[in-house]
């Protein structure tokens, strides 16, 4: 992390994203899809931050998206910068959830928040498979937390 804000403070993985001319769509503001980009290049980051970015194509075990949210707090316009933190919620048996922080740079606020569910994927049986106290352990490690704090819950 080389760049954050202080309303990311609970947040270990942060990037800063400039915000393009071309996002911005017919009513002069950011397109709400460029929202759901930015928090995928969080949830990109953290994932290498906790080694579990799978290799591309994806083969073997790895995560992938199975739903998101997003609540727009602020429209936002070019000029600006905004933050992204990520981090790790809550893990289930096989999936996890994450939530997103957008803080405009210009503006010094929070423009939107949004959570996303992820599960480990089996990319060869499509089908999910529970995450390892190794997983769990690296997640723990990487947000300072007790790995107990991420014990498996059902889903």
């Amino acid at each position: 992390m080389t760049e954050s804000h202080p309303l990311l403070q609970e947040f270990r993985s942060v990037i800063a994203i400039p915000v393009q001319w071309g996002e911005q769509d017919s009513f002069g503001h950011v397109n709400n899809v460029v929202y759901m980009r930015w928090a995928e290049s969080g949830r990109v980051d953290y994932l290498r931050h906790v080694r579990q970015f799978p290799e591309l194509p994806p083969r073997g075990v790895g995560p992938i998206l199975v739903s998101v949210k997003c609540d727009y707090r602020k429209a936002l316009h070019y000029p600006d910068t905004v933050y992204v933190g990520s981090r790790v919620k809550r893990i289930g048996k096989s999936s996890f959830q994450m939530v997103h922080k957008i803080v405009s740079k210009r503006h010094g606020i929070v423009a939107a928040e949004l959570d996303s569910t992820l599960i480990l994927l089996d990319y060869a049986r499509n089908a999910p498979v529970p995450l390892s106290r190794e997983d769990r352990e690296k997640i723990a490690a990487f947000e300072g937390v007790p790995v107990e704090t991420f014990e498996a819950v059902s889903a």
